[in-house]
C-alpha cells in the first residue's frame, strides 16, 4: 500500500485534496448557517452536517472523475474552470437522483444554489493558489542522482516533465549532459561538489542510477550522507515508486529475487477468489440486459456465433478459452494471428462500439466464475504471441505467475497498444502488480477501470 499511494497521492496532493474537501463542506455548512440563523442551525445541525457531506462527497467523486485531480500536466485557470463546471453539472444530476430516494437529505433551492457558486468561486480561488505552488517548486524534496545515462534520464523526464513532482534534481554526478534536463541541473564530477554549491541540509535524497555499476558508486561517500541523515536509495527502486512500474530493462534477476513481494499468502488468495466469485456473480446479473441487447444486436449485423472463444495463456502458463462478445467479422483471422490495431478494418460497427466501451469484455466473468481468471490481473495474451514474447522481453513469463484478470493495473496506467513494444511497457505495470499484488491494490484498479469505461478511454 505505501507504494499505491506514493504514485497516486504523495503527502502534498492528499492535503490539496482533503483541503479542497474541506471548503465544499465549509460553503454549504456556511450557506446554511446565513440563510437559517444561529438557532435554526443549531438545532439541525446534524442533518445540515450530513447533507452537507453528501454535497461534499459527490462532487469531489466527480472532479476526480473528469481529472481535475491529475495535476501532472499544465491547466489553465479558463480549462479548469469549464472542467469544474461540467463535473458540478453531472454532480447536480447524481444528486438529484439521491434526493428522488432520499428525500430527508434533500437540500432548499435558494440554499443549495448559493452554496454552488460560492463553492465554484472558492475552489477557483484555491487551485489558483495550488498551482502557483506547483510552478514554483515549493514543498519538494532537493535530489541528487548518481548517473548520467539511460536510467538517470528516464528518472529525469519523470520528475521534470511532471508539473506536480516532489521532487526537484540539483545535480546529477557523471561525465556527460543529459539528454532530458530542462532546468539545467549541473552535472558534476563526484558528490562532494555538491556541498561546493548547494548546503548539505537542502539535499534530502540521493539516488543511485549508474547504467554500468561496476566501480561507479562512491560506497564511502554514500555511507557518510546516509550517517548525517540523507536518503539513499536505488535508481529502479526509486523508479518504481514514483511511477507504479518496474523498468524491465533496468532490473537484473537478483533485485527481483531479493524484493520485498511478489508473493501472495494463502489467506490473501482465498479473499480475492472469494470476492471475484461474489462481484462476477454480481456484475453479470447487473449486465444482463445489455447482455442480451448486445447478443440481438450482433446476431442482426453480421453472420457468425454471438461470443468468440479464443485461447488465452492463464495462471502457470494454462491454456484456456476466454470468453468475448464477437466483434469482428466471422473469418477475421482467417490468414493467421495478427496484433489487434486502431481503426481495425475487420471489426464491425457495432464491434467498434462494444470495445470503445468495453461491452465486449463483459462474458469474461464467466471465466473468472469457472476460475481461469480473476477481476484484476495482467490480461491474458495469445499463445502464438506469448511464445515470441518470452523469447523476447525479459521477465514476460512472470506475469503467468498469477490469474490473468478481465481489468489490470496495465490497462488502467497505459493507453491500449498491441505491438511488441508496448507489451513491453505494459509489462512494467504487469510486474509492479505481482510485487504489490493485493486486495487493496485491486480496488484501486477496479475504481480506476469505471472512469476508463465512463470516458471510452483505451478501448480498440
Amino acid at each position: 500500500m505505501p507504494y499505491i499511494f506514493n504514485k497516486y497521492y504523495p503527502a502534498r496532493n492528499i492535503m490539496f485534496f482533503v483541503g479542497e474537501g474541506f471548503l465544499i463542506f465549509l460553503s454549504m455548512i456556511s450557506v446554511y448557517w446565513l440563510f437559517k440563523g444561529t438557532g435554526l442551525f443549531m438545532i439541525d445541525l446534524g442533518l445540515y452536517t450530513a447533507q452537507a457531506m453528501i454535497v461534499t462527497l459527490i462532487f469531489q467523486l466527480c472532479l476526480y472523475f473528469f481529472d481535475l485531480y491529475d495535476l501532472s500536466k499544465h491547466q489553465s485557470l479558463p480549462d479548469t474552470a469549464t472542467r469544474i463546471t461540467q463535473a458540478f453539472g453531472v454532480g447536480c444530476i447524481l444528486l438529484a437522483w439521491v434526493y428522488y430516494i432520499a428525500p430527508p437529505v434533500i437540500i432548499s433551492t435558494r440554499i443549495f444554489w448559493s452554496g454552488y457558486l460560492i463553492t465554484s468561486v472558492i475552489l477557483l480561488l484555491y487551485r489558483f493558489m495550488y498551482y502557483r505552488v506547483l510552478r514554483k517548486k515549493m514543498f519538494v524534496q532537493d535530489i541528487v542522482v548518481i548517473g548520467d545515462g539511460r536510467l538517470a534520464n528516464e528518472i529525469s523526464m519523470e520528475i521534470e516533465g511532471r508539473q506536480d513532482s516532489v521532487y526537484r534534481i540539483r545535480a546529477f554526478i557523471g561525465s556527460k549532459e543529459l539528454p532530458y534536463n530542462p532546468n539545467k541541473a549541473p552535472v558534476l564530477e563526484s558528490i562532494g561538489d555538491v556541498s561546493k554549491i548547494f548546503p548539505e541540509e537542502q539535499i534530502s535524497r540521493i539516488i543511485v542510477a549508474p547504467d554500468d555499476r561496476r566501480g561507479a558508486t562512491p560506497v564511502r561517500t554514500l555511507l557518510n550522507c546516509k550517517m548525517r541523515g540523507v536518503i539513499i536509495e536505488q535508481g529502479v527502486t526509486f523508479y518504481e515508486r514514483m511511477t507504479g512500474k518496474i523498468l524491465v530493462e533496468r532490473v537484473d534477476p537478483s533485485w527481483i529475487i531479493f524484493s520485498d513481494g511478489f508473493t501472495l499468502s494463502r489467506f490473501k488468495y482465498m479473499l480475492k477468489r472469494v470476492l471475484d466469485i461474489f462481484s462476477a456473480g454480481f456484475l453479470l446479473i447487473l449486465s444482463l440486459p445489455i447482455m442480451v441487447l448486445s447478443a440481438i444486436i450482433i446476431k442482426l449485423e453480421s453472420k457468425g456465433p454471438v461470443f468468440y472463444l479464443q485461447e488465452r495463456v492463464g495462471e502457470n502458463s494454462a491454456v484456456f478459452k476466454v470468453i468475448k462478445f464477437r466483434s469482428m467479422g466471422q473469418d477475421a483471422e482467417k490468414n493467421g494471428a495478427v496484433w489487434a490495431k486502431e481503426n481495425d478494418d475487420r471489426v464491425t460497427r457495432f464491434g467498434g462500439f462494444i470495445r470503445k466501451v468495453r461491452i465486449d469484455e463483459i462474458p469474461q466473468l464467466w471465466n473468472v466464475l469457472k476460475g481461469e481468471m480473476s477481476l484484476v490481473g495482467p490480461r491474458p495474451e495469445r499463445q502464438v504471441f506469448v511464445e515470441e514474447l518470452v523469447k523476447e522481453i525479459p521477465y514476460y513469463h512472470i506475469r503467468h505467475g498469477v490469474k490473468p484478470g478481465v481489468t489490470g493495473w496495465a490497462q488502467v496506467c497505459y493507453p491500449y497498444g498491441a505491438s511488441k513494444e508496448d507489451a513491453l511497457r505494459k509489462l512494467e505495470y504487469d510486474l509492479y502488480y505481482i510485487k504489490h499484488i493485493s486486495i487493496a491494490l485491486d480496488l484501486l484498479v477496479i475504481f480506476q477501470t469505471v472512469k476508463t469505461v465512463l470516458f471510452g478511454k483505451g478501448g480498440r
